[in-house]
């Protein structure tokens, strides 16, 4: 299935393509950036807007095979010479207008009030525009704003609204490429690598549903993750794939946002299928006994990082105890689901808080995997 780039990557091209334009004076109808993947895009530059102090222009966002509500939307950046505060140590101001999404609710990767431009797709712009006010020697200041025309309407058919981001659609990809989500697709890749981990004779079935996951354990680890499984949302499915396959151990390792669901009895994580993760962390909460504002304050959150963030300042040990408690009850989703013909053990990470939890015999089984 054919690959398709992110609506950071696009962004990145077309503040790249229209810095180019305003510091050089030339008209620039193709640009090429490198994503964090290391994997080059070469877009099409459309809707080019010129005048003597700013440069406006759009690239397309292709998702490739994978259904995504944002394909074919135009994203656009306006690059505009831009007088730098004396306090300020970045050169290239970033910000969001017509159709981007605003944080207004806290947990996100961007601070209430900020565009919903998350980091990476931030650093990509800084990382392009950078490249050309050097190769042209600018020693100015840029502003960089990023538009999206229909923006808002699609917004409405993504998580956006729930998650507090309101006016747009957000600027996301963590490694600038969108990899092809067809569920059959997915699943035949997922029965292809454990057979194959499993004739090279490993004796544990790895699993993670993401990126996030394969980061977390090569930074607290050292893990090869060339000896791991990436199962996406069918965790319910992989499983099933892992008994099918005769592995009988299973390490399953992810951010909490995914496998909370799963501690509910959720095991296709996908947001369209369900959610609960408040609802699931408020009631783990509930049973360490914190009180009742406390465990408002969760149900109302936004996200697990920001529910976590408000139990561990109010009992770092009563938190620690829940998210003990969610592990064991992720541990025994996936016994149940294997029918007890696997050993599961699970490791449950956050972005800020990073190891919430690890089931008894999981970190001993990933370091005896080394």
């Amino acid at each position: 299935m054919r690959y398709g780039f992110t609506t950071g990557s696009c962004a990145a091209a077309a503040a790249k393509a229209a810095t180019f334009m305003l510091l050089s004076g030339k008209e620039k109808n193709q640009i090429e950036i490198e994503t964090p993947k290391g994997i080059s895009f070469r877009a099409e530059v459309a809707d080019i807007n010129r005048s003597e102090n700013q440069v406006s222009c759009a690239v397309q966002k292709d998702g490739g095979d994978d259904p995504d509500v944002t394909t074919g939307l135009w994203i656009c950046a306006t690059v505009s010479f831009r007088k730098q505060e004396s306090d300020e140590a970045d050169r290239i101001w970033i910000d969001g207008a017509k159709g981007i999404g605003r944080v207004t609710l806290p947990g996100l990767d961007q601070p209430v009030g900020n565009a919903a431009i998350n980091s990476v797709p931030r650093a990509m712009i800084r990382k392009e525009v950078t490249e050309v006010m050097e190769l042209l020697d600018y020693r100015g200041s840029l502003s960089v704003i990023l538009s999206v025309e229909h923006g808002e309407e699609v917004a409405q058919n993504t998580f956006n609204p729930r998650l507090g981001i309101e006016g747009g659609i957000s600027i996301l990809g963590t490694s600038g490429i969108v990899e092809p989500m067809s569920e059959q697709a997915l699943v035949d890749t997922i029965r292809v690598e454990l057979n194959q981990k499993k004739a090279l004779g490993m004796p544990i079935a790895v699993v993670a549903p993401g990126n996030y996951g394969l980061d977390f354990m090569q930074r607290r680890y050292h893990y090869d993750l060339d000896r791991s499984v990436k199962c996406s949302n069918f965790i319910g499915q992989t499983v099933d794939l892992a008994v099918e396959c005769g592995f009988q151990k299973m390490l399953l390792v992810g951010h909490i946002g995914k496998l909370i669901k799963v501690a509910g009895g959720i095991m296709n994580t996908h947001s369209r299928f369900a959610d609960g993760r408040m609802e699931i962390l408020t009631a783990h909460a509930a049973m360490h006994d914190f009180d009742n504002g406390i465990l408002s304050q969760v149900m109302q959150a936004v996200t697990t990082e920001e529910g976590i963030r408000i139990l561990q300042e109010y009992s770092p040990k009563q938190c620690e105890q829940t998210m003990r408690s969610i592990a064991e009850r992720i541990q025994y989703h996936l016994q149940k689901r294997a029918n007890g013909k696997i050993q599961a053990e699970t490791i449950m990470f956050s972005n800020e808080f990073g190891l919430l939890a690890a089931t008894e015999l999981a970190e001993a089984w990933i370091k005896s995997e080394d």
